[in-house]
Parts: structure tokens; C-alpha cells; sequence
């Protein structure tokens, strides 16, 4: 009763010494990034307004097979699942850090038979017996704060791994649906080569049987050959090309190669949506980016440690306790006489360490400092991400405009081409040419179609979004 009413006077005074943590206290950082942003805007043709697309913004572009192979992504993806398992074992360690504010408490129980030295003893019966069974308790107060930093950078680093695996989310979600895009724009420019590869078999047909007549020339005959020829050497690279991208997609969805085929059996075109791109405020990329909102946990936790490095310089106090029974016999171990009970305190404070107590709160700054610029560096990477995003998407539509009258051109031309060697006015010569100029010409202007798409989902992965809608689910272990 005495222990009890002991500790329950120590707890009021406790509690309030333990209010106070020694160390710097933590201020979030602030980036202006307000000129840059308007700048981006007014040079896009870009929105002020909230980005509510940017949540699934995968579903803005149309097409349910992407939507699958994202929901599959998500579920399976290995390097979330690696994130996932980092993220619980750094809540584990958390969870350690918060028990070291509670008292530990151990029992044990112990029997022993010794028998001395008669010539030392002088005894008759040299031996003896002991039986003992008890608690011990032990409590570190917390009067410097030291436990209570070690706690916040641990809640830190939970912040920490959450944001990476959003990051890793974000990452993610962009590779697929650009390995997805890139499928599709393959399978577009395997079809034009193989349409132009038919219509100029039946060119070459139609030569050669001229030819066999004695109408055409040897040249020409040649140059037909080499012109379907050249055409049919670049189907086998495209297929390879094709079959890397879904071998690509089949990997980040953890299958096999060919664990696809039977979801991308199908050709379907890219998809072209036609939205337009909200960027929101200057603020709303701080809070998005999962690299910035990681960038700045790990520089709380960090700021924290230097309270943690402080806390050594000042002493320590630890409670212990103990109740217990002991006796000679395991008869009487259980009476009223064989009861024990124990209670102190250990204060240990370092005087004198050779400065390595001061030198690591120097180093442990130091830390600090380098997670301020890596945050610092993670706000100026994010704007170079939308700027190169907005820049490509913008340019990229403008290049697209003049591609597709490009390739109206170079259909009209190829027509004319034809009629006027049917006609007797034009050499072979000039047929070649208008045929590999309408070639490149569609061939361009479906790789810029794909181009667009992805060029968007660049900007969507650099104004940081896709985590939103998922990451109180699946993203962040919450099963």
C-alpha cells in the first residue's frame, strides 16, 4: 500500500516535468511558387480551377481495358506491395517508439539448492535451499522530453512511408497507362504499314506485269521492289515493339510475359481525350506531390532527432520496483513472512563525454539541414516536372495540327501522283515518293495521336495525381 500511494503521488509531478521537450520545435516549410505558376498558366491556355479530374484522372481518357489493367495494377503491382510492407514496418517501429513512454513490467520465479564448503560454512548440513517469486517494474520518466521526440520522429517517418508509397503509386499508375498508350499507337502504325504494304504489293504487281510486257523500264521495277521492301522490313520492328510494351504492362500488373493477350487481343485505337487540364493554385501541388509531402516528414523527423541528440545533455531518472515472495523452503513461500518488496531510483546525467553528446547534436542539425534542401529540391523538381509536362502538351497540339494536314496532303498528292502516271505525264519516280511521303506523313501523325495522350498523362503524373481516390483503401494498407 505504502508503493502504491508512493507512485500515485510521483505520477502529478511526472506528467508535468514530462511536458517538457528540450530540441527545436517543428515549423513545416513554405515555397513561393505563385510567379511560376501563373507564368505556366498564361503560357498554356491552362485553368486556375480545382482538379477534380486528377483523382481518377485515368478515367478521363475513355477506354474501360485501361481502367481494368489500372484496378489489376493497384492489386497486384510488386513495387506497392514492397511499399506496403515498408510502410507496416515502419508503423511497427512507431508503435515501439510509444512504448517506451510506459512503465515495463516482469515477473519471475526461481528455485536453487546450493551446498557451501564445510570448512567454510562449519556447518553440519552445508546446504540450503531458496525459493523466490516476484514483479519488477521499471519506468524511464520522461523529464527532458527525449522519449516524446523520439515518438514524433517516429510518427514522421509513418508520414514518410506513407508518401512513398504514394509515390510509388502515382509512378505507377502514369507507367501504365503509358505503356497501355504506347501498345495501342503501335498497333495503329503496325495497321498503316501493313495497309500501305498491301497497296503497294498491288503497285508492284501491277509493274511487274508491265514490266514482263515490255512497257516499263528495269528501273522502275527495282524501285517498286525496294519501295515494298523497305515497307515490309519495318512490320517485324514494330511487333517487337508492340510485344515489348505489353510485356512491359504484363510486369507492372506482376504476370508473366503474355499474361495479357487475352485482355489486349482486341486492337483499339489510342485514346485522345478531350478535357481540359485544370493545374489548380500554386498550394495545391504542395499538397499533392507525394515527393514534396514526403520531402517534408522526413525533415520533421529529422528536426525532431536534433531534440532526441539534446535530451543526452540532461539527466535521466528511472523508477524501479519490485514485490515479491522469498523463502528457504517452497513450503513457506506463500506466507505472510516471505513477502519482500523494493523501491527506488537511478538518476544518470553524463558530465563530462569528450563533446560527443554536443557533436552528435551538431551532426544530428546538419541532418536537418540536408532534409530542408532535399525538400527544398523536391519543390524545385516538381515545378520543372509541370513545366516540361505543360510545354510538351502544348507544343505537342500544335505540331499535331500541322501533321494532320500533312498527311491530308501527302493522300492527296499520292492520288495525283497516280493519276498522272496512269496518265503518261509523270515517271515512276515521282509515284515512289508521294507513296513514302504519305507513309511518314501517317505514320507521324499516329505517333503524335499518342503523343498527346501521353504527353497529359505526363502532366497528370507531375501535378501528382491518382493517389487521392485510392489512398484511403489499398494504397496505404488500410485492408
Amino acid at each position: 500500500m505504502k508503493v502504491r500511494r508512493l507512485m500515485m503521488a510521483l505520477i502529478p509531478s511526472v506528467a508535468v516535468l514530462s511536458g517538457c521537450a528540450v530540441g527545436p520545435d517543428y515549423t513545416a516549410p513554405r515555397a513561393d511558387i505563385d510567379a511560376e505558376f501563373n507564368r505556366l498558366r498564361s503560357e498554356a491556355g491552362l485553368t486556375t480551377e480545382q482538379p477534380t479530374e486528377l483523382a481518377r484522372w485515368w478515367t478521363t481518357l475513355g477506354d474501360p481495358t485501361l481502367e481494368r489493367l489500372i484496378d489489376q495494377a493497384v492489386a497486384r503491382n510488386l513495387d506497392l506491395r514492397a511499399a506496403t510492407s515498408r510502410l507496416r514496418q515502419v508503423r511497427a517501429l512507431r508503435n515501439s517508439a510509444e512504448g517506451q513512454r510506459f512503465p515495463t513490467l516482469g515477473t519471475s520465479a526461481g528455485a536453487q539448492r546450493s551446498r557451501a564448503s564445510e570448512n567454510v560454512t562449519g556447518r553440519g548440513d552445508p546446504t540450503s535451499e531458496l525459493y523466490s517469486a516476484g514483479f519488477d517494474a521499471g519506468w524511464e520518466l520522461d523529464l527532458f522530453g527525449g522519449i516524446a521526440r523520439s515518438v514524433e520522429a517516429a510518427e514522421a517517418d509513418v508520414g514518410a512511408a506513407v508518401e512513398s508509397r504514394r509515390d510509388v503509386l502515382v509512378s505507377m499508375l502514369a507507367e501504365v497507362a503509358l505503356n497501355y498508350v504506347e501498345a495501342r499507337s503501335f498497333e495503329e502504325r503496325l495497321r498503316i504499314a501493313r495497309d500501305n504494304l498491301e497497296s503497294q504489293s498491288d503497285t508492284f504487281e501491277l509493274i511487274e506485269s508491265r514490266h514482263a510486257a515490255g512497257l516499263v523500264q528495269d528501273i522502275d521495277l527495282e524501285r517498286a521492289r525496294s519501295n515494298l521492301e523497305k515497307t515490309r522490313s519495318s512490320i517485324p520492328q514494330l511487333i517487337t515493339q508492340l510485344e515489348r510494351s505489353r510485356n512491359r504492362l504484363a510486369m507492372l500488373l506482376g504476370k508473366q510475359p503474355g499474361g495479357l493477350d487475352d485482355l489486349l487481343t482486341q486492337s483499339a485505337p489510342v485514346p485522345s481525350p478531350d478535357v481540359e487540364v485544370a493545374i489548380g493554385v500554386p498550394a495545391d501541388l504542395l499538397r499533392r506531390r507525394p515527393d514534396i509531402r514526403r520531402a517534408e516528414r522526413v525533415l520533421a523527423a529529422e528536426t525532431a532527432r536534433v531534440g532526441v541528440a539534446t535530451a543526452e545533455l540532461y539527466p535521466k531518472l528511472r523508477l524501479n520496483g519490485s514485490v515479491g515472495l522469498e523463502a528457504l523452503s517452497g513450503g513457506s513461500l506463500f506466507e505472510s513472512a516471505s513477502r519482500t518488496f523494493g523501491i527506488g531510483s537511478i538518476v544518470n546525467w553524463p558530465l563530462f563525454s569528450g563533446g560527443q553528446i554536443r557533436n552528435r547534436i551538431e551532426a544530428q542539425s546538419e541532418v536537418q539541414q540536408q532534409a530542408y534542401i532535399g525538400w527544398e529540391s523536391a519543390v524545385l523538381g516538381a515545378l520543372e516536372d509541370v513545366d516540361n509536362a505543360v510545354t510538351a502538351y502544348a507544343n505537342e497540339q500544335l505540331r499535331h495540327a500541322s501533321l494532320e494536314q500533312s498527311a491530308e496532303s501527302a493522300t492527296r498528292a499520292a492520288t495525283l501522283a497516280r493519276s498522272r502516271y496512269d496518265a503518261g505525264i509523270a515517271d515512276f519516280i515521282e509515284v515512289l515518293d508521294a507513296d513514302r511521303e504519305r507513309l511518314a506523313a501517317q505514320d507521324a501523325l499516329a505517333a503524335s495521336n499518342a503523343e498527346i495522350t501521353t504527353d497529359l498523362i505526363r502532366l497528370y503524373k507531375a501535378l501528382g495525381g491518382g493517389w487521392q481516390s485510392l489512398a484511403r483503401t489499398r494504397v496505404e494498407g488500410h485492408e
